[in-house]
């Protein structure tokens, strides 16, 4: 979330606007935040990790989602796209469009440059609010490094 925010707006005009925009952005506290590109690393590692942890999890209680599942922490108006969603048991959905959810167990992040300190940060103490999170995996796309 390192763009220039857009005005103040609610959380349902960010959705009407979000459901329909061609790129993707984040809603904190009445800013929309547009993201940033990602890297070809960036998205090697994602893609990887998507295809790896979405073969391990076949025939288990839980499924993965990838960057494009909105996720919203209603205690604290956060709505983001982390990379990499674990669900174990059955997902919770803001509502009939199924595309945001509210219920993660795991969140993966795959850190860059310019969103670490936020991933590690900010980020990771918004996720905290969350009931149903348990970890939080960060991988490191410039060298070869994961925090769990």
């Amino acid at each position: 979330m390192l763009a220039q925010p857009k005005p103040y707006c609610t959380p349902e005009n960010y959705l009407e606007l979000e459901r329909k925009a061609a790129y993707k952005s984040e809603y904190f506290k009445g800013e929309i935040v547009a993201m940033a590109g990602a890297s070809r690393n960036h998205n090697r590692i994602k893609e990887n990790l998507s295809i790896g942890i979405g073969s391990y999890l076949k025939g288990k209680r839980c499924q993965s989602f990838s960057s494009d599942m909105r996720l919203h922490i209603p205690s604290n108006s956060l709505y983001t796209y982390p990379d990499l969603v674990i669900v174990c048991g059955e997902p919770e959905l803001l509502d009939s469009t199924f595309d945001t959810l509210l219920n993660p167990t795991i969140l993966v992040e795959v850190l860059s440059e310019s969103t670490k300190d936020y991933d590690r940060g900010g980020k990771f103490m918004l996720y905290r609010n969350i009931p149903t999170f348990q970890e939080y995996i960060l991988v490191d796309s410039e060298q070869i490094r994961v925090e769990a």
